[in-house]
């Protein structure tokens, strides 16, 4: 029966060890995931702000309005994108927008050019966006499963320590009423 406890023993300590692991996996893992969801949610904002100021640009040069849409905050915005080397485009097709940004309300002859190349830049930055939702969407899934198994190991380790707690009250008492038999014979 000493063996017996000492095993019990030796199972509830590992129990509880196991436990804790997946305890602090979880923690980790829902630490990452909090990131990866503001790290998303800004690319997101970002996205969605720059695709409104691509579409304002785009409405403002098919109504023939280039001069004044110019001084708009969101030319602004079409700059920065414009010389921003993140953005995927061709050399050529950044330096035409740049220099359409930069001649003011002189400039307007190749709006149609420049409107095909906001519609491209448009369509890219739609593309990587769902291609962001996609991996955010797969990192969500894959912390849910991996926070779904971890809750039902630590619910398998609780029970297993709680059984473990009584097996070991239960032969420690066992153990001293047979001392207690042999010291009576």
């Amino acid at each position: 029966s000493e063996e017996k406890l000492e095993q019990s023993k030796a199972d509830l300590a590992q129990a509880q060890t196991d436990r804790a692991a997946a305890e602090e996996a979880m923690k980790e893992a829902t630490g990452i995931r909090e990131k990866e969801a503001a790290a998303f949610a800004a690319v997101k904002a970002e996205a969605d702000t720059n695709t409104v100021a691509i579409a304002k640009a785009i409405a403002a040069l098919e109504k023939g309005m280039a001069g004044s849409f110019l001084q708009t905050e969101t030319a602004q915005v079409i700059r920065n994108l414009a010389n921003d080397d993140k953005i995927d485009m061709a050399e050529s097709d950044r330096q035409d927008l740049v220099a359409f940004l930069s001649q003011g309300t002189q400039y307007a002859p190749q709006s149609g050019q420049i409107t095909g190349i906001l519609k491209e830049m448009g369509d890219t930055m739609a593309a990587q966006l769902a291609e962001d939702t996609k991996s955010e969407e797969a990192s969500i899934a894959s912390y849910e499963a991996l926070t779904t198994a971890k809750t039902k190991e630590v619910a398998a380790l609780t029970a297993t320590v709680e059984v473990k707690t009584t097996q070991i009250g239960e032969l420690g008492v066992a153990i001293v009423q047979m001392k207690e038999d042999l010291s009576d014979t």
